[in-house]
């Protein structure tokens, strides 16, 4: 599918008749150099930056002919040592450039891919702010995604002043060095460096790495689909959700046992239907100025949840799973600590000492993934006989990014190249377990971080600490981008904390932003609240009767529609298709259809529009053309092609199907239509 024309000194690549890679005596496409980078880290937010020594174009280039490819030899200039040796070859998927040699000081690379000014661009991991990127760089590290995100408001502002905490519009804890093209390819970087893609160029997308990357990868495709489909399967698909996910909301609680079991019967009084308790401060509470933190030591709280296998064991007969919580630090006042230590199980200071690390007010270990005596202690101490054998049917395998560049790893690889891969060994740690003891179909984990590879490991992902608002950066909002963003490089199951995470500054949820939240997760693969990390400053679902009822309802909603849910599950785990889609993914002759961020695809038949803004009785909703659409609450029949007004009262956000769907039977049986 993909065409190399070479000559003596020169190199193109076409996909068809698209020129993507090109490089020339008169225009080199590859830059090296050399810098040092400082990289200083606050409670996972970093401050990077970088002195660069040399940066120069590699524009001399010799192309010989290697079997089904062609190596190509760069130089500065004619009769200079040789700085970088590749073989660029056909793949079934498009064409790799695989780098053979480099010369030692080398330490930073530049790699312009051809771009043309109506192009858009996709990806990069999940980000929360823009889903075209096109215009903008996106730094690709995994940290705290920062609170506000956006420099222009207070919170964000507060949180620099005081936490060094604001972020900015690419913090994420999940980015990934691959992008989709609206010209229907795709590049991957195979590296774990620190990268800047800049898609700020008119002609061109400068991809920055801070090492000579093993190898990048071009695919392409007739159709975005079947691009979205390579991509799962170059980097692996998620497990399916196990099924009595579908068996309606996760109730997130932290206030223990007996708060547990009264908000359970009052959520089952109201026709609520529950899937699983979710409980992370099973393992027991520290409070800290942010809020109630969790107690880092993982092991049941005897006297938060006293007899915590006995009571899994009856939630069971009820038909309800309990779900836990676990990162991968010990914190230094518990008792795991020690063990961990004493065994070498924790990554070192260099100095002969274990590393600690500031989590906020309380200290921790790093439990060091490279070392596979320290990976088997975990899974079998924690996640087997502390959590799966008493019952914990899945859990929060929180955190992942705060890998600190400082410390010393067991496999003697720099911590800098390791900070970007410890989301995948986190997840693979936690699906060991699951596979290990059986539970693969039956439990479940979710996460937050993520990087190249995470897909094959991570059953589900959810969305992160959003802020307890609609703030453009960091509200509801995002969790729409989040989800399609990592949709397309195959994350197929996406979800977020309903009503946010993220309460300071006075910043705290409402009625209006709840239900809302809610009425967004009905339409996602997991509905699942979260009390917040100030719980008691803070609207619960369980403070009034009026959110108790509504959450009961849309519950019901979600589950009603299981039979077309578990159907879009299956694609995803068999073919790395998302369940959230953005609209050009079925509409491709849609110009209009690119530009929208704020509305997605349920699998093929759905089109979802959340209220996302304050005050909104109503909202804009663009049909794609091409179709016939029908109004999910009243049945109202809506040509496509246009944009509509559409009211969107409590528990009516504005949805629609496709007039022809073989699934309208069902979604005419969904509760609340008139």
């Amino acid at each position: 599918m993909m065409r190399v024309i070479s000559e003596a000194s020169a190199v193109s690549v076409y996909f068809g008749d698209s020129l993507l890679f090109c490089h020339r005596p008169d225009a080199p496409a590859i830059h090296v150099g050399h810098g040092q980078a400082r990289f200083d880290m606050y409670r996972g937010n970093f401050d990077i930056e970088d002195y660069l020594e040399t940066r120069e174009p590699l524009a001399h280039l010799e192309v010989h002919a290697e079997g089904e490819g062609h190596r190509l030899v760069f130089r500065r200039h004619a009769g200079d040592q040789v700085q970088l040796e590749a073989i660029l070859e056909p793949t079934p998927e498009g064409a790799s450039l695989t780098m053979h040699y480099a010369a030692p000081e080398i330490n930073r690379t530049w790699w312009r891919l051809t771009a043309e000014h109506d192009e858009r661009v996709w990806g990069c991991g999940e980000q929360m702010s823009y889903l075209n990127l096109r215009g903008r760089h996106f730094p690709l590290w995994t940290s705290e995604p920062g609170v506000g995100r956006d420099k222009n408001t207070y919170v964000t502002w507060r949180s620099d002043v005081e936490n060094r905490a604001g972020g900015d519009y690419y913090h994420t804890n999940y980015p990934q060095p691959t992008f989709l093209s609206s010209r229907r390819y795709a590049c991957h970087v195979e590296t774990s460096s620190y990268a800047d893609f800049d898609f700020r160029h008119g002609e061109f997308h400068e991809l920055q790495v801070w090492e000579v990357p093993e190898r990048i990868e071009l695919f392409a495709a007739s159709s975005y689909l079947a691009l979205v489909e390579m991509l799962g399967a170059r980097f692996g698909h998620q497990p399916r959700l196990p099924e009595w996910i579908y068996d309606g909301v996760i109730l997130g609680l932290k206030r223990g046992k007996a708060h547990a079991e009264e908000k359970l019967e009052q959520a089952l009084a109201a026709d609520m239907a529950v899937s699983a308790l979710w409980c992370e401060d099973w393992a027991g509470i520290r409070e800290t100025s942010f809020g109630a933190r969790l107690f880092w030591d993982w092991q049941a709280s005897e006297s938060r949840y006293p007899d915590l296998a006995g009571w899994c064991r009856e939630l069971a007969s009820r038909g309800i799973r309990f779900l836990g919580y676990v990162n991968p630090y010990l914190c230094v006042d518990g008792e795991l600590y020690p063990v961990a230590r004493e065994n070498g199980y924790l990554a070192t200071d260099g100095q002969g000492g274990t590393a600690v690390v500031d989590f906020g007010e309380f200290d921790c270990g790093v439990v060091d993934f490279t070392n596979p005596d320290a990976c088997t202690w975990f899974k079998d101490t924690i996640l087997k006989a502390n959590m799966l054998d008493i019952g914990i049917s899945g859990w929060m395998a929180d955190f992942g990014e705060y890998l600190p560049v400082d410390v010393t790893l067991a496999n003697g690889v720099s911590a800098e190249v390791e900070h970007n891969r410890w989301p995948l060994r986190w997840a693979k740690v936690n699906a060991e377990a699951l596979a290990e003891h059986g539970k693969t179909a039956d439990a479940t984990f979710f996460m937050r971080a993520g990087y190249t590879g995470v897909q094959a490991y991570c059953p589900l992902l959810w969305g992160g600490d959003q802020s307890v608002d609609f703030s453009r950066h960091d509200g509801i909002g995002t969790v729409i981008t989040a989800a399609l963003s990592s949709g397309l490089v195959g994350n197929a199951f996406h979800h977020s904390d309903i009503g946010g995470y993220t309460s300071l500054f006075g910043n705290v949820r409402s009625a209006e932003l709840f239900k809302r939240w809610v009425d967004l997760a009905a339409f996602t693969p997991v509905m699942r609240t979260h009390e917040c990390n100030r719980p008691a400053d803070n609207l619960q679902w369980f403070d009034s009767d009026e959110l108790v009822a509504h959450l009961a309802h849309m519950s019901r909603v979600y589950c009603h529609l299981t039979p077309y849910l578990r159907t879009l599950v299956e694609e995803g785990a068999e073919r790395g298709i998302p369940v959230q889609r953005p609209l050009f993914l079925h509409f491709e002759d849609d110009p209009k259809a690119y530009d929208i961020q704020t509305q997605y695809l349920y699998g093929p038949d759905l089109l979802v529009a959340p209220v996302i803004e304050e005050g909104a009785g109503a909202r804009d909703v663009y049909l794609p053309a091409g179709e016939t659409w029908v109004h999910l609450w009243s049945g109202r029949v809506e040509a496509g092609g246009r944009h509509l007004e559409v009211n969107a009262p409590d528990g009516r956000p504005p949805v629609f199907f496709r007039q022809d769907s073989g699934w309208r039977e069902l979604f005419e049986r969904v509760p609340g239509h008139d």
